[in-house]
C-alpha cells in the first residue's frame, strides 16, 4: 500500500520543517543546553505539525549521539541511531501517542498515568504525545493534573491542540506553550516543488503549485494532500489542466464582475450574469461561497491594505482586482452584502428555482 505524499515526506528533522522557526529555534536551544521542559503544549490550526515536531522532539531529546556532539550539533536528531529509527519507523515503546478524541475518558488517563510509573524501556526519556488534548473530559484532565504538574524525571508530555481554549487554566499553566502559525505561500510552493521533484515529474506548468500552495491556505498537510490527488492522476507532466480535475477552476473573474455590477447598482447586468452562470453549469452554491469569500477579502482590505497578512489566496493581479473595487464601495454596503448572502447560502439547497436566492440578493443590493 503507497503511503499518503503528506507521510511519504514527514520531515524528520527541525530543519526539514518550513515555517514556526519560532519554535524550532527555541526546542533546539533547550536541547542543546540540557533545559528540556516536562511538559508542551503545542496548539494550532490542523497540518501545522504539531505531531511531526513532537516526534521530531522525541527523537533529538534521546538520540544515542547527542551526549558525544559538539554542543551546537546537538539541536538536531541524528536519525541514524537506533533509537532514532524506531521512533521514525512507529517501533517504540518509549513514545505513547494518544488520540485524546477517543480515549478522553477518566479511565484512559489512569492506564496512562500507570505507564508513566515505570521507567523507559531503552530511551533516557518517555515521551507521552496527546493529540487533540482539548477532547479529553473535566474528569479525565483532573486525574492528570497532578502528574502533569510533578512528572519523574524520565518523563515528557507533548499536548497537541486545535482547541487551546477548551483546556483548563491549570493545565495550560503547568505546560511550555507555543503558537504555531499557518505557512506562508513562498515556503509552502518551495516544498512542494521539492515533493514534485523527488516524485520524478519531469515538467511543472507554471502558476501550477502556486495554485495548489494558495488552496491550502497555510496549511501544508491540506497542500500535500491536494497535491497527492493530482500526482495520482498520472503522468510525469503537471499542467493547470490536470490540477483544475482536483481543485475546481476558479470563479474569481465572474465573482468580481458581479461585485463590479453590485457596486454600479446594475440590477439588469447582474441578473443577466447570475443566469449566465446557470446556463454554464456553474454550481451556484459554490459560487456564492467564492462570492462570500472574495467580499471578505475586501471587507478587510477597507479595514487595512496589508493584503497579504489576511490571505494565502490571491496572485498579484487579483489583489490590483480587490484593491481597485474596495475604492469604489464603502465598509457598510460590504457588511450588507455579506449578511444577505451568508442567509441565501442555506435557501440555495432547497431552492426550486436555483437561481432565485441570488438573484434577490441583487435586487434588494440595487434598491429594486
Amino acid at each position: 500500500m503507497s503511503l499518503a505524499i503528506y507521510r511519504k515526506y514527514r520531515p524528520q528533522t527541525f530543519a526539514e520543517v518550513i515555517g514556526q522557526d519560532h519554535i524550532k529555534r527555541t526546542l533546539q536551544n533547550e536541547i542543546r543546553g540540557d533545559k528540556i521542559a516536562h511538559a508542551y503544549l503545542f496548539c494550532g490550526a490542523r497540518g501545522l505539525g504539531k505531531t511531526t515536531i513532537a516526534r521530531i522532539l522525541a527523537k533529538a531529546i534521546n538520540c544515542e549521539k547527542r551526549e558525544s556532539l559538539p554542543r551546537a550539533q546537538r539541536g538536531e536528531p541524528c536519525n541514524q541511531c537506533q533509537i532514532c529509527k524506531s521512533i521514525t519507523d512507529g517501533r517504540s515503546f518509549d513514545l505513547i501517542e494518544v488520540d485524546a478524541a477517543s480515549n478522553r475518558g477518566i479511565n484512559e488517563i489512569r492506564e496512562l498515568r500507570e505507564r508513566v510509573r515505570f521507567r523507559p524501556a531503552r530511551n533516557k526519556y518517555k515521551v507521552f504525545v496527546l493529540d487533540e488534548a482539548h477532547m479529553l473530559t473535566s474528569e479525565a484532565f483532573n486525574a492528570l493534573l497532578k502528574t502533569l504538574e510533578e512528572p519523574p524525571e524520565y518523563v515528557v508530555f507533548i499536548l497537541a491542540t486545535t482547541e487551546p481554549h477548551k483546556l483548563p487554566d491549570t493545565i495550560i499553566s503547568r505546560c511550555q506553550r507555543f503558537d504555531f502559525k499557518k505557512v506562508k505561500l513562498a515556503e509552502l510552493v518551495g516544498r512542494l516543488e521539492k515533493i514534485v521533484k523527488a516524485e520524478g515529474i519531469k515538467k511543472i506548468e507554471k502558476g501550477v503549485l502556486e495554485n495548489i500552495a494558495r488552496h491550502g491556505e497555510g496549511c501544508v498537510r491540506d497542500a500535500e494532500t491536494l497535491l497527492g490527488k493530482v500526482l495520482a492522476l498520472g503522468g510525469k507532466e503537471l499542467t493547470q489542466d490536470l490540477v483544475e480535475i482536483v481543485i475546481p477552476r476558479s470563479q474569481f473573474k465572474l465573482v468580481a464582475k458581479l461585485v463590479g455590477h453590485l457596486v454600479q447598482k446594475d440590477s439588469s447586468a447582474s441578473l443577466g450574469l447570475i443566469n449566465q452562470l446557470i446556463e454554464e453549469g456553474i454550481d451556484l452554491k459554490q459560487f456564492n461561497m467564492d462570492l462570500i469569500e472574495f467580499l471578505r477579502k475586501l471587507l478587510l482590505v477597507k479595514i487595512s491594505t496589508d493584503l497579504k497578512k489576511f490571505t494565502h489566496e490571491l496572485d498579484g493581479e487579483s489583489e490590483k482586482q480587490i484593491l481597485n473595487l474596495s475604492q469604489k464601495i464603502d465598509l457598510p454596503n460590504i457588511v450588507q452584502i455579506l449578511e444577505l448572502l451568508i442567509k441565501s447560502q442555506k435557501s440555495l439547497e432547497y431552492a426550486d428555482i436555483p437561481q432565485l436566492p441570488l438573484e434577490l440578493v441583487v435586487l434588494r443590493m440595487c434598491g429594486k
